[in-house]
């Protein structure tokens, strides 16, 4: 998320300013919309330099999905008993288990009680609730189907907390190996090679080229471990605060899908998002533009969302939803076809969803078998790395056994 300052005017014709949080300048105008301002100026402020704390601080504070489902499934069952919303927030403040939760909803209550929409009190809480939540439950207000928006957003952030636990789930046996393997070389390098180093010195024996390699490769490590523990951890951190910028996230989020194996995967998830997500706007009522508009921050990939905001600006000039999807270049041409079929019948919306149930077949398709395409690149890794030790180790004690003999 990125801080706008903006000014504006409000529906009297008083100018307002301050400061949002949102994902991009057209999300933040969005926000603005929502809250019944008509902007007139939007600028980013510059974000000051993260510190390791300020890192740390912002991995903790985030929502847990259950979270998030469990406050709209309550909300679904207060509005459905009719429930003011006023009455209906104050009492989930109080039994919330979400610290963050429940101050956002304590504010919430307090902008309700100023004559604040649910939409708008929302979208002051961006961490939370993010454009397409906010804009969600605006169309809801609007028409009269609060209950309405709770139910697709329900479903929505339950679909987003199946995909994250089963891409999680395929990669914890990969990332469990590859750590196990890395700890392994570690001790191995600095606690076992330096003894073997020791008897071949005392015996005087010519080391073979293999030996050498790994004895001065281990002597390296123990006398400037300091420096290699911090060329990791610097390295890591400038990273994330990398990736954490908006040239650092497109540049990741491209390479991501390239990416050997699970590259694809990450491509049709957020395929998939987009699918489901613009649909689900859609037939709320929400505008095309509009909902192009929210969806692309919503879809966790700002390569894809670079390209959807290409898709909103060619629809913005005249061009049909289908052209500008085909010359984006990022949906197959089923795909395409499917949206040129629903623009034409008027059925877009359900066509969506059945792209969104395509791409999720392909992606559980692919995460079942995850595991066994990823297995015997360990497999080979593994042999790799245990023929070097055995080529470093073993071979001198071979010849030294050898010249024993003799």
């Amino acid at each position: 998320m990125q801080t706008f300052s903006y000014r504006g005017r409000t529906a009297q014709g008083n100018e307002v300013s301050g400061t949002l949080e949102a994902s991009n300048a057209q999300a933040a105008a969005i926000q603005l919309q929502n809250q019944s301002i008509v902007p007139v100026a939007i600028r980013e402020l510059e974000a000051k330099p993260a510190s390791l704390l300020d890192l740390n601080i912002s991995f903790r504070k985030k929502v847990k999905y259950d979270d998030l489902i469990m406050l709209c499934r309550q909300m679904r069952a207060l509005t459905r008993a009719g429930v003011p919303i006023i009455q209906a927030i104050a009492g989930l403040a109080d039994i919330s288990k979400s610290d963050l939760i429940k101050e956002a909803l304590s504010d919430i209550n307090v902008r309700l009680a100023t004559g604040s929409s649910l939409a708008n009190a929302m979208g002051a809480h961006s961490n939370i609730f993010n454009t397409m939540f906010v804009s969600m439950i605006h169309v809801g207000e609007n028409t009269g189907r609060l209950e309405d928006a709770f139910s697709k957003l329900i479903s929505h952030i339950e679909m987003e907390r199946d995909t994250r636990n089963r891409m999680t789930q395929a990669m914890r046996y990969p990332m469990f190996v590859v750590s196990a393997m890395f700890i392994a070389l570690m001790i191995v390098n600095m606690f076992v090679i330096p003894q073997f180093a020791k008897v071949f010195t005392k015996v005087g024996a010519e080391l073979p080229v293999p030996t050498q390699i790994l004895v001065t490769v281990s002597n390296f490590t123990v006398d400037y471990w300091w420096l290699v523990i911090g060329t990791i951890v610097g390295g890591s951190v400038g990273f994330v605060r990398y990736i954490d910028t908006e040239s650092g996230r497109l540049w990741w989020d491209e390479i991501k899908m390239k990416i050997p194996i699970i590259g694809s995967i990450f491509e049709k998830i957020a395929l998939s998002r987009f699918a489901r997500s613009f649909a689900m706007t859609f037939e709320s009522g929400v505008p095309v533009l509009q909902a192009l508009s929210i969806v692309g921050p919503t879809v966790g990939n700002e390569y894809i969302a670079s390209h959807i905001d290409s898709i909103r600006r060619g629809v913005e000039r005249g061009d049909s939803l289908a052209r500008t999807s085909s010359a984006a270049g990022i949906f197959s041409d089923l795909v395409v076809q499917m949206i040129t079929i629903g623009e034409e019948t008027g059925s877009l919306d359900r066509l969506l969803h059945d792209v969104a149930d395509f791409y999720d077949e392909e992606v559980d398709y692919d995460l079942k078998g995850l595991a066994d395409a990823i297995e015997p690149i360990i497999l080979v890794f593994l042999g790799i790395l245990v023929l070097v030790l055995a080529l470093g180790v073993f071979l001198p004690m071979w010849e030294l056994g050898s010249a024993m003999k003799r």
